[in-house]
């Protein structure tokens, strides 16, 4: 069944983000629509429901994260997402945006400038990024739980929290993640998948 159309005046609805963040909000969705038509930020099928599947996805993390974090490290950024969302959101934490494509790289860059966010842009691979551990570690899509673990391995301490979107597979990636690393998770609801879970990690270490 199709979805009911879900445009920015319901993003500030469900949010309550003031109308100068909404209008920053805007500017980005402008520029990611333009940018997306010649390098692949977002799959095309999902631009008709952005506000929903992106930028409201990405705005749920917001609540998760300590209030406490000082630094957060969005691994393979992409468009921004989650990591320039919440950085637009105002979040008092220094954003780091990881990213290796150098084109995808330039787009974060600009939207960092149009946006008047103050996330600072790494073009490096996750595993090869010059960052001390993180607070908070965010990524959305970028690899099942196991792998993605590995890859951020390097920025997690003791203290750090990961928070980790996951589809109807979250269960099954937990299970399989639990054979070579250890920790504290549960299981927040989505709230723009039925389906789909978010995984909150804490005291992650390998086994």
């Amino acid at each position: 069944m199709r979805q009911p159309y879900y445009g920015a005046e319901d993003f500030r609805r469900d949010t309550g983000v003031s109308r100068e963040t909404l209008g920053r909000l805007a500017t980005y969705v402008e520029l990611l629509r333009k940018w997306n038509r010649r390098i692949n930020l977002i799959g095309r099928d999902t631009e008709a429901d952005l506000w929903r599947r992106h930028l409201l996805d990405s705005a749920q993390l917001l609540e998760l994260i300590p209030k406490s974090a000082r630094s957060i490290a969005d691994a393979g950024a992409g468009a921004g997402l989650p990591g320039l969302i919440l950085s637009v959101l105002n979040i008092s934490a220094q954003i780091h945006l990881i990213e290796p494509d150098r084109r995808k790289a330039a787009f974060l860059r600009e939207a960092i400038r149009v946006t008047q966010s103050t996330a600072i842009v790494h073009e490096s691979r996750v595993e090869e990024v010059k960052l001390p551990a993180q607070d908070v570690i965010v990524a959305r899509a970028l690899a099942p739980l196991d792998r993605l673990l590995e890859m951020v391995e390097k920025l997690v301490s003791i203290h750090t929290v990961c928070i980790f979107p996951k589809g109807a597979q979250a269960e099954q990636e937990l299970t399989a993640a639990r054979a070579r690393w250890i920790m504290q998770a549960r299981q927040v609801p989505s709230r723009t998948d039925p389906a789909g879970r978010i995984l909150v990690l804490t005291e992650v270490a390998r086994v």
